[in-house]
């Protein structure tokens, strides 16, 4: 029978049987969601936080609204696409992305990467020994929650003090939030549009310095920073990422051009959220 005919006579042609179905029935759609183990375990957040004292985060798995996100130009101009994300997979919209520490904000990209386009991840990276370029494949399901060293203790306020070893000096630290990485991010792009001198670590620096000796005036702090000697200045980045608590993205790899073993960081490159 032709098929106008057959559309015309409600007839439908065998093995061409459309489910039977609503509208409503499509809509009733419950998109899943899972429990996200943050790093700080929520100890780090004052009172008043949502996260205070949670050690796990409620997220949606991402559906084709969040990829518009992501690939959307002006955020990604901007610079906010991937917290834009993890904002609209957040199950509790009291939770704001710029308030999250970037430990638990990257625990949350690692997750929502994860169920969004698979636990496989290829990036290229470089042996250290030869400097040759090769593809990597990385299973995100390997990669653990870094806790902070146990020596370090920590203030009720969620500082903790590092002692100098050169200068003898007490530091107050604080741990930097996502907002806080953001503000470095953009004083980093300013000054390359100016032509400035980079100053990346001193920046750093800075922004979780809370006080030194007990003087918490930004002049005098931020002074010393700039003249601090390179002993002092290692050690410190060195205490402050032992205290950090974080996603632990290191990797062992063997070099298929010189055989060494090469540990590196799982980068975080374009193809993280949008795989080729």
């Amino acid at each position: 029978m032709p098929r106008n005919n057959q559309e015309k006579l409600g007839v439908q042609e065998e093995g061409h049987t459309p489910p039977v179905t609503n509208i409503q029935s499509l809509l009733n759609f419950v998109v899943p969601t899972e429990f996200v183990e943050i790093p700080t375990k929520g100890v780090f957040y004052p009172p008043d936080h949502p996260l205070h004292n949670v050690d796990t985060v409620e997220i949606k798995h991402m559906t084709a609204k969040e990829t518009d996100i992501l690939t959307s130009k002006t955020l990604l101009k901007k610079g906010i696409a991937v917290d834009r994300m993890i904002q609209n997979i957040l199950v509790n919209q009291e939770i704001k992305v710029e308030d999250l520490f970037s430990g638990d904000k990257n625990a949350l990209i690692i997750a929502a990467r994860k169920n969004g386009f698979g636990e496989s991840y290829n990036a290229s990276i470089t042996c250290t020994t030869c400097s040759t370029s090769f593809e990597q494949e990385f299973d995100l399901n390997d990669v653990n929650v870094k806790e902070p060293d146990d020596n370090i203790k920590f203030t009720d306020e969620g500082t903790f003090f590092v002692d100098l070893p050169q200068t003898k000096v007490v530091v107050e630290c604080k741990l930097l939030t996502s907002v806080d990485e953001t503000k470095l991010l953009k004083l980093m792009e300013k000054r390359q549009k100016l032509n400035l001198p980079e100053s990346a670590l001193t920046d750093q620096y800075k922004t979780f310095v809370v006080s030194l000796n007990g003087v918490t005036e930004r002049g005098p702090v931020e002074e010393f920073i700039d003249l601090m000697p390179a002993r002092d200045a290692n050690h410190l980045r060195k205490e402050y990422e032992d205290a950090r608590p974080d996603i632990d993205l290191t990797h062992i790899s063997d070099c298929p051009n010189c055989s060494a073993v090469v540990k590196v960081n799982i980068p975080f490159t374009v193809n993280f959220f949008w795989p080729q």
